[in-house]
C-alpha cells in the first residue's frame, strides 16, 4: 500500500477503542476499513481521524454508538426515514365506537412492532 496504514490490535491501540468496537464501529458502517488482499483490516488516516471525530460526537452530544449507526441508516434507506417520518408526524386518532379500548391498543401496539422490526432489519445494500 502507498499509504501507512494499521492493523485492527494497532488502530486499537492508537485510537483507544478496542478490537472489538472497531468490529461493532464497522458493523453499522460508520468507519470501515480497507482490507488487505489477505482480508486484513487495514486503517488509514482518513479512518483513525473518523474514530477520533466519532468519539468527540458521542462525548459532545451524549449519544450512543447505535444512535449514531441509525442515523447514518435513516440517511441511507429511505423507506426507514419515511416510515419513522410518518410514525412522528402521526396525530393519534379515537377508536370507532364499536371498538374496544383494548382492541384498539393492540392495534396500534402491533403497528409499532412493525416499525421496530423494520427499523432493527440489518441494512439491505
Amino acid at each position: 500500500m502507498a499509504q501507512e496504514t494499521l492493523t485492527i490490535n494497532e488502530a486499537a491501540e492508537t485510537t483507544g477503542w478496542s478490537p472489538r468496537m472497531l468490529r461493532y464501529i464497522e458493523s453499522i458502517g460508520l468507519v470501515v476499513p480497507e482490507r488487505s488482499p489477505s482480508g486484513y483490516r487495514l486503517y488509514g488516516a482518513p479512518q483513525l481521524q473518523r474514530l477520533r471525530t466519532l468519539r468527540e460526537l458521542l462525548d459532545d452530544h451524549g449519544v450512543a454508538l447505535g444512535e449514531v449507526g441509525f442515523a447514518r441508516r435513516l440517511r441511507e434507506e429511505r423507506d426507514l426515514a419515511s416510515a419513522v417520518d410518518g410514525w412522528l408526524d402521526a396525530r393519534p386518532v379515537l377508536p370507532e365506537a364499536d371498538i374496544t379500548p383494548a382492541d384498539w391498543l393492540r392495534h396500534e401496539q402491533d403497528k409499532h412492532m412493525r416499525l421496530l422490526r423494520l427499523a432493527a432489519a440489518p441494512s439491505t445494500k
